[in-house]
């Protein structure tokens, strides 16, 4: 990829968010930890500073090594890099006496800058600092101010180098992603040429150069990245592509036909694998979610190894591995601290002399969709719901047996399908529900019950990074309720998960 904007992340929550701004202007971007800069910066065109929640007068203040980059090339200091460039270059940086935290408005703007072209004075910015920066670094020039903040946005003489105390990679800066477009299009005049086409004709011909002649697996999972993974290749390499769908028994009901009858009209080389008796065995008594993430992780390994030995002389396992996985694995702070294992993460055993292909490695989710639509995908497939490698063994709170699958399945499928039934699917980024470890009391007919309670998970989200619940409508969680209730053996009890992204996670396990 050429033209890049190189993000130096100093680990602030909001780094992923620059990034996907500066996509959105179809500028493509990399996202590289502060103590891990590139040594061959020749590709980028222009160089953005995170935040981060250290402040720089701290003893353990993130330092950059910007000695190839400032005054060389475009550069974009925002909050904690702002500061940054005051401390340690003449000015002065200190406690902040007020809280700078959320919602402010620009109060002065320096006439005729480029960095705020078609920016108006009250324009709304967001704030997220405790320090703030009282004197400019040397060769400073203020740029515009909020009422709290005197020294909001600056640039520096002689140098292509901007900083802002505000973030504009966030919703709540009305502006943010014109300044950024500012800054990156009129400033360091960066094209704007990443596109899905441009990025189909780019890896398919990255691919067929890497793969040449060589031989290719990839574990479909029905889900949007593996799909896109596979056409793209598909499209690269064709026949020396071969794609094994595993059923672990924990999938939706009757998804495993369902898939497999849509990959048929995709032109794919596809085998299916019912290892799900396989999987229920080794899970059996299992009830300790990291646990049973490891188990399904090297079963499914060991099946997908079984299958990969039937094919002669395969070199490369191709994974739908996406960008928001690969920053996490190189965080500024290392791997950070385990809340989940994830599927696509942590490399291969030994034993399978396997080399890896990744060719989505640099897309959030969206991207892909919108890669898949370049790609003539179906829209419903490309419309699915993100849906666990793990599947409804993290769904289901405990221990895992079939009754329990199939009383799940049940439950999921009835939600699902109302979903569809009501227009209510493609408004909801993903949707589920979650098995419980407790019995209720309840009664139908004249006899008391004791059965299973099932809760029930819509969320809105754009990348899975946050999410809130969604407001579904009551009418609908009334029939849906109902609906299970009468029809799902050993199911007395519905209720709906309220909880955002953070601090709860999407899965419950």
């Amino acid at each position: 990829m050429q033209h890049n904007v190189l993000i130096l992340d100093f680990g602030s929550q909001y780094t992923q968010l620059i990034a996907r701004r500066v996509r959105e202007l179809n500028i493509f971007c990399e996202i590289f930890p502060y103590n891990n800069i590139p040594t061959d910066l020749s590709s980028y065109k222009a160089v953005i500073l995170s935040g981060s929640p250290f402040s720089v007068r701290g003893e353990d203040a993130p330092h950059p090594d910007l000695s190839q980059i400032r005054g060389k090339m475009p550069l974009l200091a925002v909050c904690y890099g702002a500061q940054y460039l005051a401390h340690f270059s003449g000015g002065e940086v200190a406690p902040s006496n007020i809280r700078e935290y959320g919602r402010a408005n620009l109060s002065f703007i320096k006439e005729d800058e480029l960095f705020f072209d078609d920016v108006n004075i009250n324009s709304q910015v967001w704030m997220s600092h405790s320090d703030t920066i009282k004197q400019l670094p040397t060769g400073g020039v203020r740029l515009a101010s909020t009422k709290d903040v005197e020294n909001a946005a600056y640039r520096i003489e002689g140098e292509t180098t901007y900083a802002i105390q505000y973030h504009p990679e966030v919703y709540h800066s009305e502006d943010g992603k014109q300044m950024l477009e500012n800054f990156l299009v009129k400033i360091a005049e960066v094209p704007q040429n990443f596109t899905p086409k441009s990025f189909v004709d780019e890896i398919v011909a990255e691919m067929k150069e890497k793969i040449q002649d060589d031989k290719v697996v990839l574990g479909l999972s029905g889900g949007v990245d593996s799909t896109v993974a596979a056409v793209l290749l598909n499209k690269a390499i064709g026949k020396n592509l071969y794609c094994i769908f595993v059923n672990n028994g924990l999938l939706r009901k009757n998804e495993f036909e369902s898939v497999l009858n849509q990959y048929k009209h995709m032109g794919l080389n596809v085998k299916g694998v019912d290892a799900s008796a396989r999987f229920l065995s080794e899970l059996a008594g299992v009830d300790d979610p990291e646990t049973k993430r490891k188990i399904i992780g090297r079963v499914f390994i060991e099946v997908f190894d079984d299958e990969a030995h039937l094919l002669e002389d395969v070199k490369f396992l191709a994974q739908g591995t996406i960008y928001p996985d690969v920053i996490e694995s190189v965080s500024v702070k290392g791997p950070s601290a385990t809340i989940k294992s994830h599927h696509n993460v942590g490399g291969l055993p030994d034993f399978m002399k396997l080399k890896i292909v990744e060719p989505l490695r640099m897309l959030f989710k969206d991207e892909v969709r919108r890669v898949g639509k370049t790609l003539g995908i179906d829209d419903e497939l490309l419309g699915r719901h993100p849906f666990p490698g793990p599947g409804l063994s993290i769904r289901i709170l405990g221990d895992i047996t079939p009754e329990k699958v199939r009383i799940l399945q049940d439950v999921d499928a009835i939600f699902i399908n109302g979903l569809k039934e009501h227009g209510l699917y493609d408004k909801v980024w993903q949707a589920g529900a979650i098995l419980l470890p407790v019995n209720s009391v309840g009664v139908m007919g004249d006899e008391r019950t004791y059965e299973k309670v099932v809760a029930l998970r819509a969320v809105e989200s754009t990348d899975g990074m946050t999410a809130d619940w969604v407001h579904l409508p009551y009418d609908f969680l009334m029939k849906i309720s109902n609906e299970i209730i009468n029809k799902v053996k050993g199911v007395n009890r519905v209720v709906y998960d309220i909880s955002s992204k953070p601090p709860a996670t999407i899965e419950w396990e």
